[in-house]
């Protein structure tokens, strides 16, 4: 159980929780095989996903070799499009929802501000948006995430991200990273990523790129790689991973959805087009099988310190805060047993 202490403690999150919503301020910011093992593939160890029958033997069998695994159409263009209005009327400020983490690329923001969505690249922590949380909990993406996780699920962290057209910086792709390297939880197994195109995703305008097999490795060190042009805020990388893995560039159409392990390796490249390329994204996590770790002297202190220091712009330098509770504050039950009785 993602076990976070006493009603004492309980009572202090509710605090934090309350006071970072109320913050107007958002310009920047098993290894278990649950039933029986398919009788199509019996010498496949089932270490990362589990029986729930939505899996065909196959697509488990990939998941397990490969740490992805592409679901296409499953998303409906009608649910997109009002996750795309509601990024407009957040960008304008047309609507605000406390609590949200607003970021612009870097390259931007060296130059004229550019008002509207063109002006942000990503909008992080939407759990609190009645309208953009329906992502999280569409029964479609859900009955695919509980073969992953288990039928227990907190929405861990959220993304829509609004990739632009690159200035000439390259500041618009992504460093190859393992997105655990951000996560205080654990097992590692028992945390999947829904990441869905809102439109044509490809190779011109930075689609996502995937080591296969790479999930089956452990959480590397990640640094802000040096490039000429600058990096974005969070944006660390793998310095280490073996260049001449082979790569598979993930193109797809609106609705599609990748699941992806989070130990796999993975990035994404330039968007070389005029237009945005937009996606949404949902991190979950087992609420009953998970665990927060104590991260101190690892390599992941670097990136909690930096969310640290974001989060206490936001509260207040004398806020007391850490790195557990920020994610205690930006996730939310999906399904299973409600907040309370897990002590998140």
């Amino acid at each position: 159980m993602l076990h976070f202490g006493n009603m004492a403690e309980m009572e202090r999150i509710k605090v934090l929780r309350r006071h970072l919503l109320q913050n107007k301020d958002n310009k920047s910011w098993k290894s278990l095989t649950e039933g029986p093992v398919s009788a199509a593939y019996p010498d496949v160890n089932y270490d990362y996903t589990t029986n729930t029958n939505v899996l065909t033997p196959e697509q488990r069998k990939s998941y397990e070799e490969n740490g992805f695994l592409v679901i296409r159409n499953l998303v409906p263009k009608d649910k997109l499009e009002r996750y795309r209005h509601r990024f407009e009327k957040l960008c304008s400020r047309e609507v605000q929802t406390p609590g949200l983490l607003i970021m612009r690329d870097v390259a931007i923001a060296k130059s004229e501000f550019v008002p509207g969505e063109k002006a942000v690249t990503k909008i992080q922590d939407f759990t609190h948006d009645p309208v953009l949380f329906e992502y999280c909990c569409l029964p479609e993406v859900v009955k695919y995430v509980e073969c992953f996780t288990g039928p227990d699920i907190k929405a861990m962290h959220t993304m829509l991200i609004n990739k632009p057209p690159d200035p000439g910086s390259k500041t618009s792709r992504h460093p190859m990273h393992q997105d655990l390297h951000y996560f205080p939880f654990r097992p590692a197994n028992r945390i999947v990523c829904s990441w869905t195109a809102m439109e044509h995703v490809h190779r011109q305008n930075g689609c996502l790129v995937v080591l296969p097999g790479s999930h089956k490795g452990h959480l590397l060190q990640h640094v802000y790689p040096e490039w000429e042009g600058g990096v974005n805020k969070m944006y660390h990388g793998i310095q280490d991973y073996d260049p001449s893995h082979p790569r598979v560039h993930l193109e797809m159409q609106a609705g599609d959805t990748v699941f992806f392990h989070p130990l796999l390796i993975h990035g994404s490249g330039m968007n070389r087009t005029k237009g945005f390329r937009k996606a949404i994204s949902c991190h979950y996590a087992s609420s009953t099988a998970c665990n927060y770790i104590d991260i101190a002297g690892t390599t992941q202190e670097v990136i909690a310190n930096e969310v640290l220091d974001l989060i206490k712009k936001r509260m207040g330098p004398d806020a007391e805060i850490g790195f557990q509770d920020v994610w205690r504050l930006k996730s939310k039950v999906v399904t299973g047993p409600p907040q309370e009785e897990i002590n998140m």
